[in-house]
């Protein structure tokens, strides 16, 4: 297809699951009425998110993909709404256990399950914790629609993220985010950095990005006085890194936007980008330190 409409949301999330799902279920809803195509929900909203603290009792709140409840529902919607549906969840497999995400094409099967390359860990966002670092490698799917690349929340940070998406052939990237206040230090304000960062992912690979972040505050259930302000702002970039929509920082919203994939085809390829990579002079990208073997 040339045109494709895409939608972000964002919403908060209690530990009612079933709300939380109804929540969600409503914004794909309403954005499906407003013509969205594809439709991105934050991550891991099933719950609040739960690696604000290393409590062992959140591992309980893991599912296997085949028999995830959350899945099915969203299965059974994306096909009643013909739309595609990234849905982020909390993955078992045996005794490991992943930050995950199910695509759902329009007619609602499964295309595929990408796991979190890039697991995060500090105050407030103790994931190390919680997943396994995904074993899956960066994918990209074939969608009824478009070809796009997901990646997680913390993967976003990263410009290989973005690169492996756009090389792999994504028309568009979608990020499900959990992000907001530090509370370790409540001067720290991340939210213009991880916009700029995304931005520039766009920017630098000439590929719409589309980003769903939570919003409100989420108190530990295990420690008192630990608590993270999400900050929304959830947005859709153009190809060039240019925002064309964002929400704002406490509202429920959806964002709804229509790309011409032609158009940025044809962008893509006359600027030049990938035609001027020299994937041979990049070597140090495969090293911790920036010294190749044997170089000292």
């Amino acid at each position: 297809m040339t045109m494709v409409s895409v939608a972000a949301t964002q919403m908060a999330c209690s530990w009612n699951r079933d709300e939380n799902i109804q929540r969600a279920e409503k914004l794909v809803r309403d954005a499906a009425a407003q013509g969205a195509q594809i439709i991105l929900i934050q991550e891991l909203f099933e719950t609040p998110y739960f690696c604000i603290d290393q409590s062992p009792e959140h591992f309980s709140l893991a599912q296997e993909a085949h028999n995830s409840s959350l899945i099915h529902h969203f299965q059974a919607l994306a096909k009643a709404l013909a739309v595609v549906l990234p849905i982020s969840f909390f993955e078992r497999a045996g005794n490991a256990f992943y930050n995950s995400l199910a695509v759902i094409d329009a007619d609602g099967s499964v295309l595929d399950i990408y796991r979190k390359t890039h697991i995060p860990n500090g105050p407030g966002y103790q994931e190390k914790q919680f997943f396994t670092p995904g074993d899956t490698g960066f994918k990209v799917w074939q969608t009824r629609y478009a070809k796009i690349g997901v990646a997680i929340c913390w993967d976003q940070w990263f410009p290989e993220t973005a690169r492996s998406l756009a090389l792999m052939g994504a028309e568009l990237m979608f990020f499900p985010t959990a992000i907001g206040s530090e509370p370790q230090d409540a001067s720290i304000n991340s939210q213009p950095h991880w916009t700029r960062t995304q931005q520039g992912h766009a920017a630098a690979n000439l590929v719409p990005v589309i980003a769903s972040n939570r919003i409100g505050v989420e108190k530990s259930k295990y420690i008192d006085g630990l608590e993270t302000t999400f900050y929304g702002s959830s947005f859709i970039t153009d190809e060039f890194g240019e925002l064309v929509q964002q929400l704002d920082k406490t509202t429920e919203g959806v964002l709804v936007h229509r790309f011409n994939l032609a158009s940025i085809a044809k962008n893509r390829a006359s600027w030049g980008l990938f035609r001027d990579r020299r994937p041979g002079m990049y070597s140090t990208l495969q090293t911790s330190d920036g010294q190749h073997k044997g170089s000292r």
